[in-house]
């Protein structure tokens, strides 16, 4: 998957309000929520990236990359 279709899965998500929707929560949560989110996968990357493996390192960057796209969206930005 390629970021373009992150961002896709998270506009589908965003209109067809999935109630089940971990990205419709989020949203509903607000910006604090968000940007807590979005800190704390920050942090998780950069833990992994010093001392992790290099699998745990992309798996962080996805979720840093995810919750970004989500902060993004919430200010209305993309």
């Amino acid at each position: 998957m390629n970021i373009e279709q992150l961002y896709e899965v998270i506009e589908e998500r965003l209109k067809r309000k999935v109630k089940k929707s971990y990205t419709n929560k989020l949203i509903k949560l607000g910006p604090k929520k968000i940007a807590q989110k979005f800190g704390e996968e920050a942090n998780e990357l950069i833990i992994d990236y010093l001392k992790g493996s290099k699998k745990r390192t992309i798996e962080e960057a996805v979720d840093v990359i995810y919750h970004l796209l989500v902060l993004l969206k919430s200010k209305k930005i993309i």
